[in-house]
């Protein structure tokens, strides 16, 4: 089975965002995958903007996309576009950083207005460090809420249409499907 690297954009320390990338990552762990989690939002600021990539937590952060067979990428959509933050690590990556590698990109935003923020903002910069970008997910923060334990979950028909969208993406690290643009 594959390692997946399930990134979260949020600046948000109460993050639906982290919470959607959450979800993801345990549909693909019930289907056997080895799933780590980075909030880019807990490495520290100054060599983030800095772009020290020899600080000790930007190196590791660089090293688990490196060893990563395939990533969740998950963002709110600000302004019609991805994270500042996750902009300034994906700009840490060498140029071919996500050569070959699936990617799996999520959103979440206030207004459906943002949904092609996805395939207009975020798939062009996947696609030029070099991922097989899936085809990904918005879903509106009001679709997102937490239960009484604490566990996240997707209200309406959007708990179904992620499930759908994270079965695609596992039968593609699986090597049952390929991955296409939708």
């Amino acid at each position: 089975m594959a390692t997946v690297l399930a990134l979260s954009g949020s600046p948000s320390p109460a993050s639906r965002t982290a919470r959607l990338a959450e979800l993801a990552a345990a549909d693909l762990r019930a289907r056997g995958h080895r799933v780590h989690s980075l909030a880019l939002r807990e490495l520290p600021a100054e060599p983030l903007l800095a772009a020290r990539t020899a600080d000790p937590s930007i190196a590791r952060a660089v090293r688990l996309v490196a060893e990563a067979d395939a990533l969740v990428v998950a963002t709110p959509i600000y302004q019609a576009a991805y994270s500042g933050l996750l902009k300034v690590f994906l700009d840490l990556l060498p140029r071919h950083g996500l050569e070959g590698k699936p990617v799996l990109p999520l959103a979440t935003g206030g207004s459906a207005a943002h949904v092609l923020a996805l395939d207009y903002a975020l798939r062009p910069v996947l696609t030029a460090l070099g991922a097989q970008v899936a085809p990904g997910r918005y879903v509106l923060d009001r679709e997102l809420g937490t239960a009484p334990d604490g566990a996240a979950f997707l209200a309406g028909d959007s708990a179904a249409a992620l499930a759908g969208t994270v079965a695609r993406f596992a039968s593609a690290l699986a090597g049952t499907a390929q991955l296409a643009a939708a």
